[in-house]
């Protein structure tokens, strides 16, 4: 087997008594999509600036394609190719030379940047806008063109931080796409996202980090398996109502969860369960069978309350 392009033991990192990042280990396997799931605070950017050789770490190890990111920063970083959660993209210059400019801080040849500018852009359904000002292109387009600057160096590593915040549907589905196709040429993705389908679409592997540590860990099948249920059976009950209904649920599926709005319970088969609700004389104003999702899994390991 090819030995992991990230290794990390222990890690964390810490901002005078605030330990953002409280000893964590993963490894990440040669073009694998690699995904780090967590709310806001969790440590997850934290973490990908380490990783990014970009920001010292406090105690453990971490190992970037074999190397020490403190000792070998700017050897790592000409390997690596990110794409931060807000593009910074230069205004000033159009399509085309965003991506030339920025390869020639690779030191790069002219002609050679010029080459693979122009096959980026083509790869990121951009070769029409070629000549294009920034201000006039829409926002899925710039995180297209963002992912292809980043990829101008042929990096081994591509990190992408939050990569659909803030696009439509088509655009996060063309976005996937590209990625996937990424993936499928051998790059590794390790990517942080708060989309939760987006994740179970694009991550081989991931961890749910809360408060700097690792909850979980696996792929999205084998948590959803572990820590949720293959169906789950949403009811709506009325704000007034949710509680004292679901205290004549003991029994019903595998385990019920009282939200303010609705009810869910986690079980095999989410029409058998509606069935003995209504057995049990309960008329929910509207119910819903669906598919257990990671994102049952992320609310259960990190809590429903907002965190700032």
């Amino acid at each position: 087997m090819s030995e992991p392009v990230i290794v990390a033991s222990e890690l964390s990192k810490r901002f005078g008594d605030v330990e953002a990042v409280a000893g964590i280990s993963f490894e990440v396997a040669p073009g694998e999509s690699f995904g780090l799931l967590g709310p806001n605070g969790a440590g997850k950017s934290t973490t990908m600036r380490m990783v990014g050789a970009v920001s010292p770490r406090t105690g453990g190890t971490l190992s970037i394609l074999g190397l020490d990111p403190e000792r070998q920063g700017p050897e790592i970083r000409s390997q690596l190719g990110v794409v931060p959660q807000t593009d910074n993209l230069d205004f000033e210059l159009p399509v085309l030379d965003n991506v030339i400019v920025y390869g020639r801080y690779f030191g790069l040849p002219r002609r050679l940047v010029r080459q693979r500018a122009e096959e980026l852009l083509q790869f990121a359904q951009l070769t029409e806008k070629a000549k294009t000002r920034i201000d006039d292109l829409s926002g899925g387009m710039k995180r297209r063109l963002t992912i292809a600057r980043a990829l101008i160096n042929d990096p081994k590593i591509l990190l992408l931080d939050e990569p659909t915040t803030g696009l439509d549907p088509q655009a996060r589905h063309i976005l996937w796409d590209r990625l996937f196709r990424l993936k499928e040429q051998g790059t590794t993705l390790v990517l942080t996202t708060h989309y939760m389908d987006e994740a179970e679409q694009l991550c081989d592997r991931l961890i749910v980090v809360d408060h700097g540590r690792i909850m979980a860990e696996g792929t999205p099948a084998a948590l959803i398996r572990q820590y949720s249920s293959r169906e789950v059976l949403e009811l709506r009950f009325g704000s007034d109502r949710n509680a004292a209904a679901a205290e004549q649920l003991e029994g019903v599926g595998d385990r019920v969860e009282v939200l303010p709005d609705r009810v869910l319970i986690y079980t095999d088969d989410g029409e058998r369960e509606l069935d003995a609700v209504r057995v049990r004389g309960l008329e929910a104003l509207t119910s819903l069978v669906r598919r257990s999702s990671l994102e049952d899994v992320f609310l259960r390991l990190t809590g429903r309350s907002l965190i700032e």
